[in-house]
């Protein structure tokens, strides 16, 4: 049994979890098992642990360390018989300090831990997740499959993804989507945020210079759409030509 934490209001998470009776409160029309007992000789999975509210795990902490729950509305302790898995994107050991979690329900989870890096720290997994992305939105949606040009598979390299797994696999299902020929190329791969040019890596440059590179740059990105362009950096299409016109001339 799965359940995410942080997609249930806080007043109804000991009822989820726990199960209540009928009558229990507002809307109890029925007896409810919770999902301790719905998970009872199997596994229980806690997604978002670290935004339980404090105020819950005190009652989280005594049915972990009796082994026994009480429904919502009942005085009868049931027992449970289930392993517990929980994830979080917070680092717990912080929260405890902070006064966000408790260190004695801290400590009573703290089992083998798993820790997956960010996806920016795992190398080629980018690319092999985004060709499995690509590939299953292509069969889902009875489209030829597609491979990534190289120049996409340098864009997906560098780009940091905050997002991680989710955005990379939003990304390429809109780059799927964009693309036209049985390639996916660098402008199909569109991020949610605007890429910031970092002029740091351009060295000592005139202003004039700085200028020419960022227009240069938004015109690789957008498939050297001057009027697009124009548009993202608020300056007028006449002064791109001018500049790419400059650039030609020796």
């Amino acid at each position: 049994m799965a359940f995410n934490v942080s997609a249930i209001p806080a007043e109804l998470v000991e009822s989820e979890l726990f199960g209540h009776e009928k009558g229990a409160f507002t809307g109890a029309s029925y007896e409810r098992k919770g999902k301790f007992e719905e998970a009872s000789n199997g596994t229980l999975f806690l997604d978002e642990i670290g935004e339980m509210e404090r105020a819950f795990q005190a009652k989280m902490l005594r049915a972990l360390q009796e082994k026994e729950i009480t429904r919502v509305g009942s005085n009868k302790n049931i027992s449970i018989h289930c392993r517990i898995i929980v994830a979080t994107n917070k680092n717990l050991a912080q929260e405890v300090k902070k006064g966000n979690f408790r260190k004695d329900l801290y400590y009573r989870l703290l089992g083998l831990s798993i820790e997956l890096p960010p996806l920016r720290e795992r190398g080629n997994d980018v690319l092999i997740l985004a060709t499995h992305f690509a590939r299953s939105f292509s069969e889902e949606n009875k489209l030829p499959a597609k491979k990534l040009a190289p120049a996409a598979i340098q864009k997906l390299r560098q780009y940091p993804f905050p997002g991680n797994i989710r955005e990379l696999k939003s990304v390429m299902e809109l780059a799927v989507t964009l693309s036209d020929g049985d390639q996916i190329e660098a402008g199909d791969i569109v991020f949610g945020e605007e890429e910031i040019i970092d002029i740091s890596e351009f060295g000592d440059l005139t202003l004039r210079e700085y200028d020419r590179r960022i227009v240069t740059s938004y015109l690789d990105k957008y498939k050297h759409d001057v009027k697009l362009v124009a548009k993202k950096l608020d300056i007028g299409a006449a002064t791109i030509y001018r500049m790419l016109k400059e650039q030609k001339t020796p």
